[in-house]
């Protein structure tokens, strides 16, 4: 098969790249420009993911031009649709002829683009997914760990599902409560990766001392939930957690509630990072808990601004008007891996020497470091795996109705202050 890696292998390189601190990196052909590919969720139900993307890639080509990078983004909608965003990673594979791929946002984005990226041969960084549904999810066979193989061009940094448990069960060994866990798992990559009996959520919560009781996957989009708040009102269920996309959390908080059934602690991912989806529940947001990736309130300094975690959501406002959002860190720290990778290459139109200098990384961002150096990640996935620290936190409802989110456990990166303590829902 003659993939477009090979047919550049034969093609030439060329420009002049010069890195923020003024040193040249290695000469190119006049005039040849770095294109880089970026696919998000930018409408559709994920949208929220992608909430920080112009604000991010405004600011990044920007910089580019202050630092000389010779760079092009662009910019591709996956319309939260897993096949429509295989179709615009080839588009920007074969159409663009780009040199980079970014990708961010649950594995129904980063998923199919890596996957098309890797069979083509084109150098990716990936982000805002759990690595084991990123990993695992692409394999041909995900049932067969025997099967398991690395990737050559695709490489992927955030947490993962044994960071969720314990960030989940730090926080609710903080309460009162029958250790009873009620499970919201859709028929999705994530949804199954976090319900899967043997290697998902259940397990380790098990072996925290919690109860999984999971009424089995629901499609995306429902519109009733009662099968499932009849299964946890019958099993007792003090806890409520999964990865819920947005619409069906509030659809399925609204009827919780319309049904009498009032858990002591709400805990969920993916559905309330963003204050928009907390917002639109009122008083019924106050107190839901959730993961935290990135926050104002985070200890780290961007490489591409030099900008501290609470200056960067500062700028996010005042340039929009909106409220700071976990995506925003996530998001900008894919542009830093890539203004890294540009000027560290030899040659950054050559896929394979791109590919060997990802590999290499080893810098600090927005979101901390990111080294594929093997740390804390099983051997099967140490080349293609970087991990990132993760909290937990609640939303408190303000008076005037706004939402702040509250770092309340840091056990699992106690370089991330804390803000406050987990409350009951009531």
């Amino acid at each position: 098969m003659i993939t477009r890696r090979r047919l550049l292998k034969s093609g030439a390189a060329g420009g002049l790249v010069l890195s923020a601190g003024g040193l040249a990196a290695p000469a190119l052909a006049q005039g040849t420009t770095v294109r880089i590919g970026y696919v998000s969720p930018q409408t559709g139900p994920l949208a929220g993911f992608a909430e920080a993307d112009a604000f991010t890639i405004e600011m990044f080509n920007r910089v580019a031009a202050e630092q000389g990078l010779n760079v092009e983004v662009l910019v591709r909608d996956s319309q939260s649709n897993p096949n429509r965003a295989a179709d615009v990673a080839q588009e920007l594979i074969i159409d663009d002829e780009i040199h980079l791929m970014l990708v961010a946002s649950t594995p129904e984005t980063t998923n199919p683009v890596s996957t098309v990226c890797e069979s083509e041969g084109i150098p990716t960084i990936s982000t805002k997914a759990p690595w084991q549904p990123w990993f695992i999810g692409q394999q041909g066979n995900p049932g067969a760990p025997d099967s398991w193989r690395p990737f050559d061009y695709t490489f992927h940094y955030f947490w993962g599902l044994e960071d969720v448990i314990a960030v989940f069960t730090n926080m609710w060994d903080q309460l009162d409560t029958n250790k009873q866990v009620g499970g919201l798992f859709p028929n999705d990559a994530d949804g199954n990766a976090w319900g899967d009996p043997n290697v998902g959520v259940a397990p380790g919560f098990a072996q925290a001392g919690y109860t999984t009781v999971d009424p089995g996957r629901y499609q995306n989009l429902t519109d009733d939930f009662s099968a499932q708040i009849n299964a946890f009102r019958q099993a007792n269920c003090e806890i409520v957690t999964g990865v819920v996309i947005p619409p069906d959390f509030t659809t399925f908080r609204n009827q919780a509630i319309q049904q009498g059934f009032e858990p002591k602690a709400i805990t969920v991912a993916k559905a309330i990072l963003f204050p928009q989806s907390v917002e639109t529940l009122g008083e019924a947001g106050h107190n839901l808990s959730s993961e935290v990736w990135w926050s104002a309130n985070h200890p780290f300094t961007s490489s591409l601004t030099g900008q501290g975690c609470g200056e960067l959501a500062a700028a996010f406002t005042e340039a929009t008007g909106r409220p700071w959002t976990q995506p925003i860190g996530f998001v900008h720290s894919l542009f830093e891996m890539a203004a890294d990778v540009i000027k560290r290459a030899d040659d950054p139109t050559d896929p394979d020497l791109m590919a060997e200098t990802i590999a290499a990384t080893d810098l600090q961002t927005i979101v901390g470091r990111v080294a594929w150096n093997g740390e804390g990640v099983p051997p099967f996935a140490a080349q293609n795996v970087c991990k990132t620290p993760l909290v937990g936190g609640q939303w408190r409802r303000q008076d005037d109705g706004a939402f702040d989110l509250v770092v309340v456990d840091n056990k699992t990166a106690p370089d991330i202050p804390t803000q406050g303590v987990m409350e009951p829902l009531a």
